[in-house]
């Protein structure tokens, strides 16, 4: 789609810069996707592509994630220590997706790495300096975070240097075609066929889950299907 064929434009140019980027998108459009995309197009190629989602962790576990950690920081550390992935992505890039979940002291201590480029693991006393390209994500409306206080302002500038805008599939909805073909060679239905009305099905639908939720159909009706045609029965 135009729209689609747009936003791949910009993240390419945006690629050949080293500045952070946040990229904004609703729960699987595929921001990751384009992350990484980035990052193998960017001069950073060459190091590591390391991501954390913060919506998954504890906020006792995010910093040491984050930071990584001394030996004997606290009870149940690693022996010898743990590297904290800013460290993992030295030279290369780091993303940090659902950035909008981090808790208000996660964000000052993120933030002060940004500025000084240099993490201290937790129990640590060493400054160590750090270079990672930074790529955030987030579903969440930061700008309206920031004014409710939620959301440090200086840090929501700090990553915003450029900014990309991932569309829904619903206003793209023109490829959801491609996109089912796609799918159907990735999970072993090539040789099925779909029926046009269960086409028109897929076209109609709201797809409020974005790419996610047309992957996990696909996928559904691979297992269900009995026939080489996918119908409206399946």
């Amino acid at each position: 789609s135009p729209i689609m064929q747009d936003t791949v434009h910009i993240a390419k140019k945006l690629a050949l810069t080293d500045l952070n980027i946040l990229i904004y998108g609703e729960s699987g459009v595929g921001k990751e996707l384009f992350a990484s995309a980035i990052h193998n197009e960017s001069r950073q190629n060459r190091g590591p592509f390391v991501a954390i989602n913060f919506s998954a962790l504890s906020e006792d576990l995010v910093e040491s994630e984050l930071f990584g950690y001394e030996e004997g920081a606290f009870t149940g550390a690693k022996k010898g220590g743990k590297l904290g992935i800013f460290e993992q992505a030295n030279q290369g890039t780091i993303f940090l997706d659902e950035i909008g979940d981090i808790s208000p002291r996660i964000q000052a201590r993120l933030l002060r790495v940004l500025q000084e480029k240099e993490i201290r693991r937790v129990g640590g006393s060493e400054n160590i300096p750090i270079d990672v390209r930074v790529i955030a994500a987030t579903n969440k409306n930061l700008l309206k975070m920031c004014q409710e206080g939620t959301f440090r302002e200086d840090l929501y500038h700090r990553i915003k240097k450029f900014y990309l805008k991932i569309p829904p599939l619903k206003s793209r909805i023109e490829d959801v075609d491609v996109l089912v073909r796609h799918f159907l060679k990735k999970h072993g239905g090539a040789k099925l066929t779909i029926s046009s009305d269960v086409m028109d099905i897929l076209r109609r639908n709201r797809w409020n889950g974005n790419v996610r939720e047309l992957e996990n159909v696909i996928e559904y009706l691979i297992a269900v299907s009995d026939e080489q045609t996918i119908k409206t029965s399946d």
